[in-house]
């Protein structure tokens, strides 16, 4: 049973999009929307040189609201990889959706290019309250 609903939340080995075409340097900027208090920039992703960068920001390190992101502890950090972090990869739905194969046929998005399909896909997820968008 436990198998069966790891399966129902994980992406076959065969969807995973190993490594990603780089197709331009891009930067997100990953911020949450608050009723109380506006809008607060968390930090930025970056895709540069075929890595992926992560940084908060000095608002975010500055507040006591919200917590670190997982995967994300050191406030003071520059993250830095050649894999997107799977923070930021559960924000790619599973590529054999018919939707989502009839969207990169249509908009001309190749499976492996994770900056494109981050840019289309990426700006909410139903596991965090966070934004991602294109700075």
């Amino acid at each position: 049973m436990i198998e069966f609903i790891k399966n129902l939340f994980s992406k076959p080995d065969d969807e995973s999009n190993g490594s990603f075409i780089q197709n331009n340097d891009t930067i997100f900027v990953l911020k949450i929307v608050d009723k109380e208090t506006g809008e607060l920039v968390i930090g930025t992703l970056e895709s540069s040189d075929n890595f992926w960068i992560f940084e908060y920001s000095e608002a975010f390190k500055q507040q006591q609201k919200y917590r670190r992101l997982t995967g994300f502890s050191d406030l003071n950090k520059v993250y830095k990889r050649e894999v997107l972090w799977p923070f930021f990869k559960i924000r790619i739905p599973g590529l054999k959706q018919p939707l989502v194969q009839k969207i990169l046929e249509e908009e001309s998005i190749h499976k492996n290019d994770e900056v494109s399909l981050l840019k289309r896909f990426g700006r909410r997820s139903i596991s965090n309250p966070y934004l991602l968008e294109v700075a």
